[in-house]
């Protein structure tokens, strides 16, 4: 009875321990394995040390974050092409991320949001998803970290400083998106590319994650012409090839998005981020490894909706 509890305790906290793991990490997957190592310290803790799990498990969780943060560092700068964050499916009772019913919410997932993390030091993004995502104070920050306050509180004004430079100054607008991904499936299946094209922005860039794995544009494609080019000669490229794209937008990562089939199979995902004066980003993730977690999440709604 007693390791029964114990795991019912800890599958309690699972979900709010991957939403957390997530934004730290930006990888689905290393958040899986570091949720997973916080388990193994769980299971043989001395329990009666323990008088709060939350608390304790999301000390934890945070520092092996920090630490997993350290050495994927190395790896990043050694990547080939952009690295983006891996995709997580959201919306449609997918609520791996938690609650994204308001624009903070949504945002603090968005792979934008999520890229500028990717300029922080490990502890100023602990710091940063703690008190901004998750609403901890900064005595709860220090406690996990274990630093002091006035630490704590300089982390996170840094932190927010340098988010805050890169953020773009347009808010998010999720219709325009939905707009955007519904004209791509639309030019795609022949309908043209005269409606997607005055949904640019003009300064547009497209951003394409391959890993070295799959064929992918090693840089940005920036500004509405040749953004309007690129696609054109994706679409037609994907035609010739037996590439379809899912015939309805999917929201991933709070935002609208596009799936890209082969042979049946996802390949790859376009998300859309759009201002009011049209999308000013797509993100093109097609490294295998980063959307597996995402096809997983798709696979398993599809089979919901077949029973």
């Amino acid at each position: 009875m007693a390791v029964s509890a114990d795991v019912e305790e800890f599958e309690a906290q699972r979900p709010r321990l991957f939403a957390m793991a997530y934004r730290m990490l930006g990888s689905a997957s290393e958040a899986e394995d570091a949720v997973q190592d916080a388990y193994l310290r769980w299971h043989t803790a001395d329990r009666s040390a323990i008088e709060t799990p939350a608390a304790w498990l999301a000390k934890v969780l945070t520092n092996l974050c920090v630490n997993r943060l350290t050495s994927a560092r190395a790896r990043r700068e050694a990547y080939v092409g952009p690295w983006l964050p891996e995709p997580v499916l959201t919306g449609g009772g997918a609520g791996e991320l938690g609650p994204l019913e308001t624009a903070e919410q949504r945002e603090s997932v968005s792979l934008a949001v999520l890229v500028l993390l990717e300029r922080l030091t490990p502890a100023e993004r602990a710091v940063f998803v703690l008190r901004e995502a998750f609403g901890y104070a900064h005595a709860e920050v220090a406690e996990i970290l274990e630093v002091s306050e006035a630490a704590s509180r300089k982390l996170h004004s840094r932190a927010r400083a340098r988010v805050e430079e890169g953020r773009p100054r347009r808010r998010a607008s999720q219709e325009r998106a939905r707009e955007v991904a519904r004209s791509i499936i639309a030019a795609a299946s022949g309908a043209g590319m005269e409606a997607l094209e005055g949904l640019l922005a003009e300064d547009i860039v497209v951003v394409a994650d391959g890993g070295g794995e799959v064929t992918a544009a090693r840089r940005p494609v920036v500004g509405r012409e040749r953004v309007r080019r690129f696609l054109g000669g994706l679409l037609r490229m994907s035609e010739e090839q037996g590439y379809r794209l899912w015939p309805e937008p999917l929201e991933v990562n709070g935002e609208s998005a596009v799936l890209v089939l082969r042979d049946g199979e996802p390949f790859g995902v376009f998300a859309v981020e759009a201002g009011e004066q049209g999308a000013t980003a797509l993100r093109n993730m097609v490294n295998p490894g980063k959307i597996a977690f995402f096809v997983e999440q798709w696979r398993s709604r599809i089979a919901d909706r077949a029973r």
